[in-house]
């Protein structure tokens, strides 16, 4: 079957809505317990001709991300949201056929009337 040239081709590969419990924030409080927080993993992934053979291993992997959040998120305290956002973001773009990230990062229960606050951050890998 014949299939198209992929090469520059994006293909978005994401993780949505991950709760994590995470010791993060700059108060003693927030130093005390862990606080819960969304992380949002938005990615655009240079294509290959992987998927067309059905092999994993030729593709990101989500589980990959899923993994590497949360060994970023247990690993010791980070006072700032933004600081977390890069760990991140450098995590994703560590890959190199990943061309863009988009991550958001979000307090869930800082302040009663607010439903989130946090931080998006967007980073691009230079073209290779």
């Amino acid at each position: 079957m014949p299939h198209a040239d992929r090469a520059g081709n994006l293909r978005r590969v994401f993780v949505r809505d991950m709760i994590i419990h995470t010791s993060i924030g700059v108060y003693e409080h927030e130093k005390e317990a862990p606080q819960r927080v969304r992380i949002n993993l938005d990615l655009a992934v240079l294509e290959g001709d992987g998927v067309q053979n059905d092999d994993i291993t030729t593709v990101l992997s989500y589980e990959d991300l899923v993994v590497g959040t949360r060994r970023i998120c247990q690993d010791g305290h980070t006072n700032l949201v933004e600081t977390l956002g890069e760990k991140l973001a450098d995590m994703c773009l560590a890959d190199p056929r990943v061309r863009k990230v988009i991550v958001r990062v979000e307090k869930l229960d800082v302040f009663e009337d607010a439903a989130a606050v946090g931080v998006e951050i967007e980073r691009h890998n230079i073209a290779r």
